[in-house]
């Protein structure tokens, strides 16, 4: 059932702006279904915070289609991705076909868009802004194209975007490529698009990218896109759970 952001909530439930700031929750590499379900316990723990969360994670080799999805865009059936060790889910995210896998940094921020003026194009942007602006940290030159979401270099794609909202709180997220294996996309139309050729900071780079460093940089880009203090390390039990 797809969730109306304009659903009132009761009084008591009213989401609290992210007066202090954020944090980061870094999980490792997850399956998609156990991320998933960490996000949707995060999401309602979000309503009594005062602080809004991005989840920083890689996940085991998955294809995955959005609401929107054609699942015509999917070039091998869901058994033959079986046998090569992807998994397929269909998820609640914005958005088509999309792969993901280790080597690939997905964020997935909770964030009270009231700091967008609940407008969620402007979300959107600033989660490119984020992206290109991390991209700008270790020399390359990232770009938007007029009507696809997204990040690019010259004609090839970098990151990918497709998010969820619920009661005015996103989930899902961004998808950069830094040094995973490429050839994964193989087995769908990515995001859709015809002929899109995709690409990865390592690709472009030449040299080994390091994750970790792409975090830190995402992170403070984060903090400065949206004007927000870094407070350090998410940590519960939450998260031991969501991994059974």
């Amino acid at each position: 059932m797809k969730t109306n952001p304009d659903t009132p909530l009761p009084a008591e439930r009213r989401v609290l702006p992210a007066t202090a700031g954020f944090r980061v929750l870094r999980p490792g590499c997850l399956s998609y279904c156990v991320a998933q379900t960490l996000q949707e316990q995060l999401l309602a723990k979000r309503l009594q915070w005062d602080f809004d969360l991005l989840i920083l994670l890689e996940h085991d080799p998955v294809v995955t289609a959005g609401r929107s999805a054609c699942l015509e865009h999917m070039l091998l059936h869901p058994d033959q991705l079986a046998a090569m060790g992807i998994d397929f889910v269909e998820t609640r995210r914005g958005g088509d076909v999309t792969y993901h896998e280790p080597g690939q940094l997905v964020g997935y921020p909770l964030v009270n868009l009231a700091a967008c003026n609940h407008d969620l194009h402007l979300y959107l942007r600033c989660l490119e802004k984020i992206i290109i602006n991390t991209l700008a940290e270790f020399g390359l030159e990232g770009k938007t194209l007029p009507g696809r979401t997204g990040v690019w270099i010259e004609n090839r794609k970098i990151a990918s975007i497709g998010v969820a909202v619920r009661h005015w709180i996103s989930w899902h997220g961004f998808a950069l490529n830094v040094s995973n294996d490429l050839s994964g996309f193989d087995t769908i139309v990515p995001c859709g698009l015809q002929g899109v050729r995709m690409t990865s900071m390592a690709e472009e780079l030449q040299p080994e990218v390091d994750l970790n460093s792409v975090s830190g940089c995402i992170i403070d880009q984060f903090s400065k896109v949206f004007e927000l203090p870094f407070l350090g390390d998410y940590a519960e039990t939450v998260l031991s759970s969501s991994r059974r």
